[in-house]
């Protein structure tokens, strides 16, 4: 009877659930990102029983995931940083933490039996991890190059009034050197005034927005005239169509739109 007694309570010390070890914590954040190790920490403070520190960890490493990826962004495109930099950094804070939160506990687990996670379950997450970090970092990357594509323009003018055309990242100079020959051609750019053009390329479309004064709204004879000027430089530009925003003040008031 004594003998089964204490059979049973050393069975009952051998835990049933296995756990990540400093090692696969330190492995998974180098190669899976900060979400990893949040994730892994978390899964062993549940088999530790301290739900507490399971939340914690969740929260810490959001706000660390946030933070990291608004570094990434504040850093200027001139300054270069080995990519190697910010996984070391945040595989040593993960390190740090678990030897001071879970050294203990993962000591105790494997005196008393217990089992670690294979090589294959952590290479596996870690891989998610890292595709759902690279694919949060794409994902702002381009939002925000969406958000600041008007932010990123060049400028060039033409002839003696220098004329100005204002274009966008995604069109090259020669491309806005034919549009500028093209209005030198149809003497728009010509020696009256100064003109001003903005040049957008949406698909194969050139949106070009043009300053004029309010009496494009209502004078007919004005309009007309934009709508020969269009239909002349179309013809040198066969393979893109030529859209007209007339705007008045401000590239948003478009008050005609010539296609």
């Amino acid at each position: 009877m004594e003998e089964s007694v204490i059979e049973k309570s050393v069975f009952e010390e051998i835990p049933t659930e296995k756990i990540y070890s400093e090692k696969a914590i330190r492995l998974g954040t180098f190669l899976g990102g900060p979400l990893v190790a949040g994730y892994f920490m978390a899964e062993n403070f549940k088999v530790f029983g301290d739900f507490n520190k399971v939340r914690n960890t969740w929260i810490i490493t959001i706000l660390s995931t946030l933070i990291i990826f608004g570094l990434i962004f504040m850093i200027p495109e001139d300054v270069k940083i080995p990519n190697v930099i910010f996984p070391l950094i945040y595989m040593g804070i993960a390190a740090y933490l678990t030897k001071t939160y879970q050294e203990k506990n993962i000591l105790q687990h494997t005196q008393n039996g217990g089992e670690f996670f294979s090589g294959w379950r952590i290479a596996g997450i870690s891989i998610i991890g890292c595709i759902v970090t690279l694919g949060a970092i794409f994902g702002v990357a381009f939002f925000n190059e969406a958000a600041n594509g008007r932010l990123t323009e060049s400028t060039k003018t033409y002839g003696t009034l220098n004329h100005e055309i204002v274009y966008q990242n995604n069109i090259n100079e020669n491309e806005v050197d034919k549009i500028a020959k093209a209005f030198e051609k149809e003497t728009f750019f010509d020696n009256s005034f100064t003109k001003y053009i903005y040049l957008e390329k949406i698909d194969n479309n050139y949106e070009i927005s043009i300053s004029c004064n309010e009496s494009i709204s209502y004078d007919p004879i004005a309009y007309s005239s934009f709508v020969e000027l269009r239909k002349n430089m179309q013809k040198d530009f066969p393979d893109n169509k030529i859209i007209f925003k007339l705007v008045v003040n401000d590239l948003e008031n478009v008050v005609k739109r010539i296609e």
